[in-house]
């Protein structure tokens, strides 16, 4: 069965100019990936999870910061690795370096026996329309494109 993610596409808007936040995946496996690899704020929930809940929960886990308002649905994306992205809107914004992500632990180097602690998200960014469209992991990008 295929995974399913829920996440927030947050937007905002300067002199008329429209900017989306992106996360940048933390770990060692992305430390040197830029275009194609950011993503929005999302994490996986469970068949039968509501996802409007998780999504969420996920920017919170992944940002440290809480969302208010009302989420707009945006519909659901399938991503390459075969992942479906249930993604939600909202306009807002938020200081990119107050960024407060969860971590995990790896086993790093491999087969070294060492774990390493790690962000979920190791950085956060708004991004154009346009340079955004260059970023995000290439199965997001209809998301853009569904912004109220």
């Amino acid at each position: 069965m295929a995974k399913l993610s829920a996440g927030v596409l947050v937007h905002r808007r300067i002199s008329g100019t429209i900017e989306v936040l992106l996360v940048h995946p933390g770990g060692p496996f992305w430390r040197a990936q830029d275009v194609g690899a950011w993503s929005i704020p999302k994490g996986e929930y469970g068949e039968g999870e509501d996802p409007e809940t998780a999504a969420r929960r996920e920017f919170f886990e992944e940002t440290g910061w809480v969302l208010a308002g009302d989420l707009v649905p945006l519909g659901a994306v399938r991503q390459g690795s075969g992942k479906t992205v249930t993604a939600f809107a909202i306009e807002g914004d938020f200081d990119v370096s107050t960024l407060q992500s969860n971590m995990f632990e790896l086993e790093w180097p491999p087969r070294s026996g060492r774990m390493e602690a790690f962000p979920e998200v190791d950085r956060a960014a708004w991004f154009r329309l346009a340079e955004a469209s260059e970023k995000i992991v290439a199965g997001q990008r209809p998301l853009l494109e569904r912004l109220p």
